[in-house]
């Protein structure tokens, strides 16, 4: 088995938002979407370097008709009006300084919506930011592990204006070979700010300073 097993059976649908799809079409946009694997599972959308990413992506999200949940900056969440505007539309908000409580309560809320048969998708992007990092941040990758759900590998591609919803993968832990292939899967994806785009590895993790004892 190669380490992340690409997942080509695609039964569950959804029925999405006509008035979605034909906004996305006037804009400009294609959508290439033909199910997902599982009811459960972790959406990455790449890359993100601008702020037009959000209105685009929930076009797709409604044309689509799959109803996700995204993270978002906690602060984001205490805007009044605007806070709860992004809870209706499926926001959680995320402390940035607690990733690792963040992850763990996703991974149970998927747990529970698998036990009761329910749909629990969670779309992010893994770098974090709309600006230049040296590489993705760890949260999808643990939750789609801990979870064991698939990774929707979406690429928003300004070039052509695309928005392809139909690359899924299972990881299999080997970091280096798993994000191998996620790197194949968004190959000349272009963002909005190509010079933002953060490539795909793990993001280093800090150097740790010690000092030296006297």
């Amino acid at each position: 088995m190669s380490a992340a097993a690409v997942t080509p059976e695609l039964p569950i649908r959804f029925k999405g938002s006509g008035l979605a799809a034909w906004l996305l079409r006037m804009a400009g946009w294609r959508l290439h979407h033909d199910g997902f694997p599982s009811l459960q599972g972790v959406a990455i959308i790449y890359p993100h370097t601008s702020n037009w990413d959000f209105p685009v992506m929930l076009l797709a999200k409604w044309a689509i008709g799959v109803p996700v949940r995204f993270w978002g900056k906690d602060s984001l969440f205490r805007i009044p009006l605007f806070g709860r505007w992004l809870r209706r539309l499926g926001g959680v908000p995320v402390d940035r300084r607690s990733s690792s409580g963040a992850v763990g309560t996703m991974v149970g809320l998927m747990g529970q919506a698998r036990d009761r048969g329910e749909v629990f998708w969670l779309a992010l992007s893994p770098e974090g930011t709309r600006n230049f990092t040296s590489g993705w941040r760890s949260g999808f990758y643990r939750v789609a592990l801990e979870a064991g759900v698939p990774v929707a590998v979406i690429g928003l591609d300004y070039r052509d204006r695309t928005i392809d919803v139909s690359r899924f993968v299972r990881l299999q832990g080997q970091e280096a070979a798993d994000y191998g292939i996620l790197a194949a899967a968004l190959d000349g994806v272009v963002g909005h700010h190509p010079e933002k785009a953060s490539p795909v590895c793990p993001l280093a993790a800090p150097a740790r300073i010690v000092k030296e004892s006297t």
